[in-house]
C-alpha cells in the first residue's frame, strides 16, 4: 500500500515495517560507480518503482523459516530467497558461456547477457518470475552484491597492474595511445556540440559530454587484461603493446574524465569542484602512505622467509570495502577506493600474488555475476524503440567514437611502420568494452544524465563492438604465425664447425643439474661450438604484464623473482669454465603457462636455435627419493611441439645418471664415463637422434652403442623413408667404423612384443643415456600392439614412453636411472 505521509523527524516507524522513500540520486541508496557528482535534483523516471515523495510501507520479512512441513513458503523468507537467487544467477551466466563460447565469444559479452536474461528485457517481462524471485523488497540484496563484485573485481584490477610500464613505454606505444584517446575525443565533442541543441537537457550540458567523449575514447586497462588472457594474446607482441598502450590510454582518458567531472561538480556550486580536487589529492596522500608501510611489511616478511601473514591478507582486503566508503563519502564514488588501493599494493609474489589467488575467483565466478544481474535489471529492451529519435545523438556520439578509435589507432599504427595484420588486431583490441564502461554508465544513470531507454542503448552497444571486436582479433592476427616457418632447422643440417644453436627450457631448479652435464657430455669443442640460450619460465601470478629479463644487460632483478638467479648463477659457472667453445643468453620469462610455449618459440625463433630442449611433463615423476611437480609442463611441451622452428629434444631425468661417476671416469677410450644408447627405429626423428647422438662421439668419455630395429623381410617398409635412414647410417658407419667406443647392432623384429623385448635384452643397467625419436619410424609393424598401454605417446612416443617408464631399468639404484633423451623433427 502507498501512503502519503510527514516527514518522519521522529525517526519512529512502525514495527515488524520497511520504510522506503525514493532516491534523489536515481540509484536505490544513492549508488554512485566508479565517479560522482554528488545528489541530483529530481528523480529518475522509471529507474525504481516508487512515488516521488511518497514512502512505501511493506511488510517485513524474517530471515529463516520453519519449514516446508509446516506449511511454509521457504521463498516468503529473505535467506533462502537469497540463496535461491545466487544459485540462479551464477548457472544463468554459466549456460550462456557455455553456449556461445564456441562462438569465441569473451566470458564479459556471456555474462552481459546473462544479466539481461535476467532483468525485464527476457525473463524478468514475466510478472509471476519476478515476484517469485526478484521481488521489490528483496531485489535490492543482488544490487548490493552485484556492487561488492564490482569493487573486488576492481581492486583485483589494480592489484595486477604494472604502472612501470608507463615510464618503460617506448615512443611507439606513447604515440599509439595519444591517438587512440585524443582523436576520438575530439571528434566526439566536436559532433556532441553540433548535436547539443536535439539532447535532452542533462545530456546537453558541457561536462555531460565531455564525459561521454572521455568514456569512448579510453582503454580501460581492467576490461583488456582478461579478454586478452582468454584469447592467449598476453605473450604476443600485440598483446604486449596493447598492454603497455592501455596504460598510457587510460591514464590519459581519466585525467580528462576527472576534469569533466571536476566541471559538472562545479556546475551547482564552484566550491563543489574545489573539494572534490581536494579530496582526491587527501586520499591519494593517504594511499602513498599505504603503499610505503606495505612494502615495509613485505620487505619483513620477505627477510625472514615466511609467507604472507593470513591476518595481512585479510586487512587487505577490508581495506578495499574502507576505502570504497571512504572515497564514497568524499563524493569519489565508490568504485574508485578499491581500485586505488590496488594500484599501490607491489604486484607480483609474494603479496600481490597471494592476494589475487585469495580473492580472485571468489570475484569473479561469484560476486560478478550479481554485477551482471545488477546491469541487466535496468535493461529493457522493450523501452528503447518508444523514445527513439531522443536516443539519436548519444548512440551517434557512441558509434563515431568507436569507429575513429579503431581508425585512429590503425593509421597511427601504420604511420609507425606496424604491419596492416597487427595494426588492425590492435585497434580492435583497443575498442573492447566492459566492466568499466558499465559502472560509468551506472553513475550517470546516478547523476540524471541517463534514463532507463538511455542506459540500454549504452549496454547493448557495448556489448556489441566487444561481441564483434574479439571474433575479429583471432582472425586476423594469429600470434603463432611467425614460428610457422616453411623449412625447420634441424642437427643434419648444420654445417660442420657452424655454432649449434641450442634452447634450453628450465622451470624448476632441480632440472638444472642433468641440463648442464647433458650440455657438457654433448662436448662443445672450437671446432664444434655451441651458442645456448637459456630461459628460466615461471608462471604469471598476482600481475598482468608478462616480464621478461635479459640477464645479460639487467644486473638487477625484482627482488620478487630473485629466485631465478640460482639457475643462471649455476649456468654462468659452466659458461666460464667452456668460454672458448660456449657461448650463454640468460634470460627469464614470467608469463601465464598458457602463453609460455609463445616465449619458448619466439625466442628459438630470434636466436635461430637448432634444437629446443625441453624438461619431461610427468606431473608427478616418482624418482625413489620424492616427486618433483611439474604441474603445467604438459600443455606447454604440447603446444612447443606444435609450432616450434626447429628440432624439438624432450630431457626425462630419472635420476641425474649423468653425473660423472669419479670411480668409472676416465679419458682412455676403453673405459669411458658414460654409455648412451641410440634406439633407431627409422624416420625424421631418428636421423635427427643419430646426428645429435654423433656429436657427442667427439666426447673421449662417451661410448655409443647403437640398435637398429627392421622388420622382417622389410614387409610393411616405406621405401622413401628407408632410403633416407639407409644414406643416414651408411654415413655414421663410415665414419665412426674404427672407433672402440662405438658399437652398431641391427635387429629383426615382427611385431612390437618383439621390438620390447630386444629392448629389454640390452637392458643390462649400463645405460645412463637413451636417445630416441619420438615418431612411429617408417613401419608400424616394429610398434605393433604397443599403442594402447603407453601414457605419454603424445609427448614421448611410444618407444620412449616405455623406455622413460619409472620402473624401467631392472634393478637400477636410484642414482643409476637412465635418463632418455626424445628427439622431434618438427614438421
Amino acid at each position: 500500500m502507498v501512503r502519503e505521509l510527514l516527514p518522519l523527524d521522529n525517526g519512529q516507524q512502525d514495527v515488524g515495517y520497511n520504510w522506503s522513500a525514493s532516491n534523489a540520486g536515481g540509484l536505490p541508496g544513492g549508488v554512485s560507480a566508479f565517479v560522482k557528482a554528488g545528489q541530483t535534483n529530481g528523480t529518475t523516471e522509471g529507474f525504481n518503482s516508487y512515488v516521488a515523495g511518497a514512502f512505501v510501507c511493506e511488510k517485513a520479512q524474517h530471515n529463516h523459516p520453519f519449514g516446508v512441513f509446516y506449511g511454509e513458503n521457504p521463498l516468503s523468507y529473505s535467506f533462502p530467497l537469497v540463496l535461491l537467487e545466487i544459485s540462479f544467477v551464477i548457472l544463468a551466466t554459466r549456460l550462456v558461456r557455455f553456449i556461445l563460447k564456441p562462438l569465441r565469444q569473451p566470458k564479459i559479452v556471456s555474462e552481459i547477457i546473462g544479466g539481461i536474461i535476467v532483468g525485464p528485457s527476457v525473463l524478468g517481462r514475466s510478472k509471476k518470475f519476478k515476484e517469485f524471485l526478484f521481488p521489490e523488497n528483496a531485489d535490492f540484496m543482488v544490487k548490493n552484491i552485484g556492487l561488492l563484485g564490482f569493487m573486488y573485481f576492481l581492486f583485483v584490477s589494480g592489484v595486477k597492474m604494472d604502472m612501470n610500464l608507463l615510464t618503460n613505454s617506448g615512443k611507439k606505444h606513447v604515440w599509439i595511445a595519444l591517438a587512440s584517446v585524443v582523436f576520438p575525443m575530439s571528434i566526439v565533442l566536436a559532433l556532441g556540440f553540433y548535436l547539443r541543441k536535439s539532447m535532452d537537457a542533462d545530456l546537453a550540458n558541457i561536462s555531460s559530454i565531455g564525459e561521454v567523449a572521455s568514456t569512448v575514447s579510453i582503454t580501460a586497462f581492467p576490461v583488456l587484461y582478461p579478454v586478452l588472457k582468454e584469447l592467449n594474446l598476453l605473450s604476443s607482441e600485440v598483446g604486449r603493446m596493447s598492454l603497455s598502450t592501455s596504460i598510457i590510454a587510460d591514464t590519459i582518458g581519466m585525467s580528462a574524465l576527472i576534469a569533466f567531472e571536476t566541471s559538472k561538480q562545479g556546475e551547482a556550486q564552484l566550491k563543489n569542484g574545489g573539494w572534490y580536487l581536494v579530496s582526491s589529492v587527501l586520499i591519494l596522500i593517504l594511499l602513498l602512505l599505504v603503499r610505503k608501510l606495505v612494502i615495509w611489511l613485505v620487505f619483513r616478511s620477505g627477510r625472514d622467509g615466511k609467507p604472507i601473514d593470513q591476518a595481512f591478507v585479510v586487512a587487505l582486503l577490508l581495506g578495499a570495502l574502507f576505502m570504497g566508503f571512504l572515497t564514497d563519502m568524499f563524493g569519489l564514488a565508490i568504485a574508485n577506493g578499491p581500485m586505488w588501493l590496488g594500484l599501490v599494493i607491489p604486484d607480483g609474489p609474494p603479496l600481490g600474488s597471494t592476494l589475487v589467488e585469495r580473492t580472485e575467483t571468489i570475484a569473479s565466478d561469484i560476486l560478478m555475476p550479481f554485477s551482471f544481474a545488477f546491469i541487466g535489471m535496468y535493461v529493457d529492451v522493450s523501452s528503447v524503440g518508444f523514445v527513439w529519435p531522443a536516443l539519436k545523438p548519444l548512440v551517434a556520439m557512441t558509434v563515431v567514437g568507436y569507429v575513429t578509435k579503431i581508425l585512429a589507432t590503425v593509421l597511427s599504427c601504420l604511420y609507425l611502420k606496424i604491419p596492416l595484420r597487427d595494426s588492425l588486431a590492435l585497434g580492435l583490441t583497443l575498442s573492447l568494452r566492459g566492466q568499466v564502461e558499465l559502472l560509468l554508465f551506472i553513475h550517470w544513470m546516478d547523476k540524471g544524465i541517463l534514463d532507463p531507454s538511455y542506459f540500454t542503448v549504452l549496454v547493448l552497444l557495448t556489448t556489441l563492438i566487444t561481441g564483434i571486436a574479439t571474433p575479429l582479433i583471432s582472425v586476423v592476427y594469429d600470434p603463432t604465425k611467425p614460428y610457422m616457418v616453411n623449412r625447420r632447422r634441424t642437427i643434419q643440417h648444420t654445417a660442420p664447425g657452424s655454432d649449434l644453436r641450442i634452447l634450453l627450457t628450465i622451470q624448476d631448479e632441480d632440472s638444472v643439474a642433468g641440463l648442464i652435464t647433458l650440455l657438457q657430455v654433448s662436448n662443445p669443442t672450437p671446432a664444434t661450438p655451441f651458442s645456448v640460450t637459456a630461459i628460466c619460465l615461471m608462471e604469471l601470478v598476482g600481475r598482468a604484464a608478462p616480464v621478461f629479463i635479459d640477464h645479460d644487460r639487467q644486473r638487477e632483478v625484482p627482488p620478487q623473482y630473485a629466485s631465478c638467479l640460482v639457475i643462471h648463477n649455476a649456468l654462468r659457472q659452466f659458461q666460464d669454465s667452456h668460454a672458448e667453445c660456449l657461448k650463454l643468453h640468460s634470460y627469464t620469462i614470467v608469463t601465464p603457462k598458457r602463453t609460455m610455449y609463445q616465449d619458448i618459440c619466439e625466442r628459438a625463433l630470434i636466436n635461430k636455435s637448432t634444437l629446443i630442449i625441453l624438461p619431461f611433463n610427468r606431473d608427478s615423476l616418482d624418482t625413489g627419493v620424492g616427486e618433483r611437480q611439474r604441474l603445467g609442463v604438459l600443455s606447454v611441451n604440447s603446444l612447443v611441439l606444435s609450432h616450434a622452428p626447429c628440432s624439438v629434444g624432450i630431457f626425462v631425468d630419472k635420476g641425474h645418471a649423468l653425473r660423472p661417476n669419479p670411480l668409472t671416469s676416465s679419458a682412455a677410450h676403453s673405459n669411458p664415463g658414460h654409455h648412451f644408447a641410440v634406439l633407431f627405429l627409422g624416420g625424421a626423428d631418428a636421423r635427427e637422434a643419430l646426428a645429435y647422438a654423433d656429436r657427442m662421439l667427439s666426447n673421449p668419455d662417451v661410448c655409443l652403442t647403437v640398435i637398429r630395429f627392421l622388420a622382417f623381410n622389410g614387409e610393411g617398409d616405406d621405401e622413401m623413408e628407408k632410403k633416407l635412414d639407409d644414406g643416414v647410417v651408411t654415413w655414421f658407419w663410415v665414419k665412426n667404423e674404427a672407433n672402440e667406443r662405438v658399437l652398431y647392432r641391427e635387429v629383426i623384429v615382427r611385431n612390437g612384443a618383439e621390438t620390447v623385448a630386444a629392448i629389454q635384452a640390452i637392458n643390462e643397467d649400463t645405460f645412463d643415456l637413451w636417445i630416441v625419436g619420438r615418431k612411429q619410424g617408417i613401419n608400424p609393424l616394429l610398434l605393433d600392439g604397443l599403442l594402447d598401454w603407453t601414457e605419454n605417446h603424445q609427448e614421448l612416443g611410444v618407444i620412449g614412453d616405455y623406455v622413460g617408464a619409472v620402473d624401467f631399468g631392472g634393478t637400477a639404484s636410484v642414482e643409476k636411472r637412465s635418463c632418455i633423451l626424445v628427439f622431434i623433427v618438427v614438421k
